[in-house]
């Protein structure tokens, strides 16, 4: 019997993982197709996923596969300039091949010491109060402990579930790939200077040496083939600029989706397999891994039986929430791309606002994900966020979390995690940039507690930890 078993070794699936295995716990993911997807997709890392990598000394290796860009201009795609003041080391979008992200994701968890088995689709799931029976297609049955769905929007383990998945349907959906032009820069440039501005659902801009990543509303749901781009191209842009070699093409509807519980007994969900939403904004994959950053810890502290009573509940109570503001702004950034004349109305007036410094950085942030707050009860504001890397004297922050253990900072030199030693590590550093006697986080990230008074810190230890060590 494994530990845990995760279905879909995508992004998530695959730093959920690694996670767990910070942990010892035995993993094993199963992933449904024989081999990584050949799409070559550009996706967007936003600042707080930036942030986790760091966190897990994992931020060098993806970043040099990357490329850089000011973080700035996302909402709605209205473009403004980088806000003043962004609370990240890493106040930048990385872009990245998905299959380049993928791949490193999986290296890193089966590195870990991870299992990792392709070619395995699960067809069936039954629970009990031991663990959790996966049938595949091919008849083989396997069991765990937990089980957790990170197979996608289309989740055969939020299906066999039977959760709720409730949301709106796709009503619009969009073409979108890479392929080589057949026309000369400036007749490119200028199709987008008179379309671009006025229909946000349509644009070509370079993906690469020679090859263009192509974006234009689609005429329905089914799979796309190079005559479907030639002919909505002509129909939105009169012209189809002799799109040609298409590297990879696909469509996305905007179906907006939100499951009702997160955790069904032993079998949990996670990333698309919880949550869907049109892409803009790019907040998918992001979502997702950070999804898997909040329940990796939690789920191995119940694997060994150190979680608190209802810890592995919080993994709902706090995710939820995030999803549905997520939800919710990429509906609304969705009207603000309509062409109808209200919504362009709407546009101009938050393009104006956004002119204001505090509304532009508010909206990055949200969209960046660092703006997340969870409710740890009354308290000061940094309380149930996350804590940037600041400099401390041992180096970095989050130098000092690779190993996925909570960490008390105390720039009192006075307080003591005691008997949790064996889970929390400790820092007595008066130095640190930090406005506040002490602070302890928890293995995301997130700010516990804040104070200097022990009893309270011991409090706080167990409510997030467990009962101390003997």
């Amino acid at each position: 019997m494994y530990d845990v078993i995760i279905v879909g070794c995508g992004p998530t699936g695959a730093t959920l993982a690694a996670e767990l295995r910070l942990h010892d716990v035995r993993v094993l993911v199963l992933e449904r197709d024989t081999a990584p997807t050949s799409s070559a997709r550009i996706v967007g890392l936003h600042m707080r996923s930036l942030e986790l990598l760091a966190m897990r000394g994992l931020l060098e290796r993806v970043r040099a596969h990357g490329r850089q860009r000011p973080a700035g201009g996302f909402f709605a795609a209205i473009d403004k300039p980088v806000p003043e003041g962004l609370d990240s080391a890493h106040a930048y979008l990385l872009g990245i091949r998905q299959p380049d992200l993928v791949r490193l994701l999986e290296e890193h968890a089966i590195a870990m010491g991870a299992r990792v088995r392709r070619g395995c689709a699960v067809t069936g799931l039954a629970q009990d109060g031991e663990g959790v029976r996966v049938e595949l297609a091919d008849g083989e049955r396997l069991r765990a402990r937990y089980l957790v769905g990170c197979d996608g929007a289309r989740s055969a383990v939020r299906k066999l579930l039977g959760v709720g998945f409730p949301g709106e349907p796709a009503s619009h959906w969009t073409l979108m790939g890479e392929m080589e032009i057949g026309v000369p820069p400036e007749e490119l440039g200028a199709a987008m200077a008179r379309v671009g501005p006025t229909d946000r659902r349509f644009w070509i801009r370079p993906a690469g040496v020679g090859v263009f990543s192509v974006v234009v509303p689609a005429a329905g749901p089914d799979d796309p083939t190079l005559q479907d781009f030639q002919m909505q191209l002509k129909a939105f842009v009169g012209t189809d600029f002799g799109v040609h070699s298409p590297r990879w093409m696909s469509r996305f509807g905007d179906a907006t989706r939100l499951v009702e519980r997160y955790r069904v007994g032993r079998v949990l969900l996670a990333g698309d397999a919880a949550h869907i939403h049109p892409p803009i904004g790019g907040q998918g994959l992001n979502l997702g891994l950070q999804d898997a950053f909040n329940l990796g810890w939690k789920l191995a502290a119940q694997v060994d039986g150190t979680a608190p009573d209802a810890l592995l509940d919080t993994y709902h109570a706090e995710r939820h929430p995030v999803a549905a503001d997520v939800l919710d702004n990429t509906r609304a950034q969705t009207e603000l791309s309509s062409t109808a004349p209200g919504a362009r109305a709407v546009r101009r007036l938050l393009a104006e606002l956004m002119d204001f410094n505090e509304v532009n950085r508010h909206l990055i942030e949200k969209i960046a994900g660092i703006g997340v707050r969870y409710d740890f009860g009354p308290g000061p504001e940094l309380l149930g966020r996350r804590l940037r890397d600041i400099d401390v004297r041992a180096g970095t922050l989050y130098g000092l979390l690779h190993g996925g253990r909570g960490l008390l900072l105390d720039r009192t030199e006075r307080l003591s995690v005691g008997r949790f030693a064996d889970r929390v590590d400790r820092l007595g550093d008066p130095t640190a940039a930090l406005d506040a006697p002490a602070v302890l986080l928890r293995p995301d990230g997130h700010v516990a507690w804040i104070g200097d008074d022990q009893r309270e810190l011991d409090a706080h230890l167990a409510r997030w930890f467990g009962a101390p060590a003997a």
